[in-house]
């Protein structure tokens, strides 16, 4: 296939075709695979649409991306998020960044906290908890310093589950009623995930018992298949509350967020787009399907 986003390879793919024949749907399968759909989801995916297509009576290969926008669309919505996790907290909660180094987390950290403060005028905790890198430390600071928000971290070296610890003592102390905590980035053998965040459970469940409490993984749009591999390892390891798609624009492929709903049941929380504090937007999934395949 020739370059561009998966949106310009189906138009070309589709204006190729008048009608619809077994190739185009073969071709179509391939397409979904380098837009980072699973092969298996990939081939389940051109089923169902084969089937659609039939039942409708379509016989155009245009009329395919209309069916093709309402099965992916309908892929995404079985596995909605929590509501409570897209809306003002009512209670007290806690949202702890998960991810391996360099998917932006402690930025996203940021943009949550500021999107919080722009949306429902509340101020959020910042818990440096990743304690391994300095300089997440000095950036997620800086962010707070910017944003004005307090931000709770140890040195360098510390536990994180004492930061969270404090982090939620002074949220409950100022009555803000959200703790949002960046983690190390290291990619963890799962046995370390594991430990480091039943101790951050416990730590959690014995201070804020009523509240809320959420998982969430940073994954980097631009890696592809690699992302799916990394929700794995987490997830496997402790249960995820949904994902947080960074370096997101129109080059990205994309199919990886299907499969996260497809094999993980882990629903997409939000996309963000760039380095500002506002690139941060709810992700909408038919938004999203018309913008993959090109649908105005």
């Amino acid at each position: 296939m020739a370059s561009g986003t998966f949106a310009d390879k189906l138009k070309r793919l589709l204006g190729l075709e008048g009608r619809l024949s077994d190739e185009l749907f073969d071709d179509l399968t391939d397409l979904l695979v380098e837009g980072d759909f699973g092969a298996a989801e990939a081939y389940k995916t051109v089923e169902a649409l084969k089937a659609r297509c039939k039942k409708q009576g379509t016989g155009e290969a245009e009329g395919v991306k209309t069916i093709l926008a309402q099965l992916l669309t309908e892929q995404l919505q079985k596995v909605p998020p929590a509501q409570d996790i897209l809306q003002k907290p009512d209670r007290l909660t806690i949202m702890l960044l998960l991810g391996v180094n360099g998917v932006g987390k402690t930025t996203t950290c940021a943009k949550l906290a500021s999107q919080y403060q722009r949306l429902y005028q509340i101020r959020p905790i910042l818990a440096a908890a990743d304690t391994f890198r300095a300089a997440a430390i000095d950036q997620i600071k800086i962010h707070g310093e910017r944003l004005g928000l307090r931000v709770v971290a140890h040195k360098q070296g510390g536990d994180p589950g004492a930061v969270v610890f404090d982090a939620i003592e002074a949220a409950q102390a100022s009555a803000s009623p959200l703790v949002i905590g960046d983690t190390a980035g290291r990619m963890h053998t799962k046995s370390a995930l594991v430990e480091e965040l039943k101790k951050i459970d416990r730590i959690v469940l014995s201070k804020a018992q009523d509240g809320r409490y959420y998982k969430l993984l940073v994954l980097d749009a631009t890696t592809g298949r690699n992302a799916l591999a990394q929700a794995e390892v987490f997830h496997s390891a402790v249960k995820l509350d949904g994902v947080i798609l960074t370096k997101y624009d129109s080059s990205a492929k994309g199919g990886v967020i299907f499969s996260l709903a497809e094999s993980l049941s882990l629903p997409v929380l939000y996309l963000c787009t760039g380095e500002q504090y506002n690139d941060i937007r709810q992700f909408d999934p038919e938004a999203f399907v018309k913008e993959f395949i090109g649908i105005s």
